[in-house]
């Protein structure tokens, strides 16, 4: 069977940091991804541009050049590639780890790979594998997968509907179309401030009754001014219960059911680490916050070999750590 020294889970920025600091330790590391190079980043909206500096984007200390002062969702692409392509990283798209099993000699790992699933699964399940499937044994596995592959599900009835979508894309084909966008933090606000200016008929859905702190400073009293003017509509403190095909209903705080009409809805309420595919591994998950246990210097997890890198570290709290403080987790895993 073919043998590895090291298997990376994920191409994404943080995942290719991590593979740039195994080559520069004589190390040449199998990355593997069931999207495209950096696919979160793909599925950004189109046209979307980043709120940090590039300088906080660059990985391998290759420079990060941009037309504008932050780089947009396409300066990202190229970028990104361009550094496999340069360091010569080893990846294979499209391609989906499946099970992994520990034996005397690293980690059995079962791969499927299937060039035609070209966007994220709506279900946030595992889609029936068609592809083909190939094993290797991994001395070290490295998971940095991120969350952005399983979204949270409501789980109410017509949430599988053809017109909902977990992930937003572009706006444009929106215009004057009746839209619900569900949830109340960023990816939310910014969802439904764009289908409006791309002239959608918005209402916004959240069940809590004020948006949070944590809501951009600066795209905060945006929405609270355009619920103000009517602009958006705005459902707070209610609760979707059921969607069709036309439709979406919402309980108020009473408990009084109202039908909104939706050509399209968006449910934007974020995404979680494949803590099954964890578990199946062996790795140990804090049952209240979904942490790993692992040890914070190395990112070794509790099952010898094994280690997490990037947002996938911090169980439930995904928003606390981004490419920024992430693409240094190589050095702590090859580093040491």
């Amino acid at each position: 069977m073919h043998k590895e020294k090291a298997l990376i889970v994920g191409a994404g920025p943080i995942g290719l940091a991590c593979a740039i600091s195994a080559k520069r330790r004589g190390l040449d590391p199998l990355v593997i991804d069931s999207g495209a190079i950096v696919n979160s980043i793909l599925h950004f909206p189109v046209g979307m541009g980043f709120f940090t500096s590039p300088e906080l984007l660059e990985i391998g200390g290759h420079p990060f050049p941009c037309s504008a002062e932050k780089p947009t969702r396409e300066e990202a692409l190229m970028y990104y590639r361009g550094v496999v392509r340069s360091e010569g990283i080893r990846v294979r798209t499209f391609t989906r780890l499946l099970t992994v099993e520990r034996t005397d000699h690293g980690h059995r790992c079962v791969l499927n790979t299937d060039v035609s699933r070209l966007h994220p699964s709506e279900s946030g399940s595992q889609t029936q594998e068609v592809g083909e499937r190939t094993e290797l044994v991994a001395e070290r596995l490295i998971l940095a997968t991120g969350y952005y592959d399983n979204p949270n599900l409501l789980g109410i009835p017509g949430e599988d509907s053809p017109n909902v979508s977990h992930y937003f894309d572009e706006a444009h084909p929106s215009s004057g179309l009746n839209v619900v966008v569900v949830g109340g933090r960023n990816s939310a606000v910014e969802t439904a401030l764009l289908l409006f200016r791309a002239g959608a008929n918005v209402t916004l859905v959240y069940r809590g009754d004020f948006f949070l702190e944590s809501v951009k400073y600066w795209i905060r009293p945006d929405i609270e001014n355009r619920i103000k003017a009517g602009e958006i509509n705005a459902r707070l403190g209610a609760q979707v219960s059921r969607i069709d095909e036309k439709n979406v209903f919402v309980l108020n705080a009473a408990g009084e059911e109202e039908s909104l009409n939706a050509d399209r809805v968006y449910l934007m309420t974020g995404f979680h680490p494949d803590y099954e595919l964890f578990k199946s591994i062996g790795i140990s998950l804090d049952p209240a916050t979904g942490a790993a246990s692992m040890n914070e210097d190395t990112l070794e997890t509790n099952v010898p070999g094994v280690y997490l890198a990037g947002s996938i570290s911090a169980g439930d709290a995904t928003s606390t750590i981004f490419i920024e403080n992430g693409r240094f987790d190589g050095e702590k895993i090859f580093g040491a």
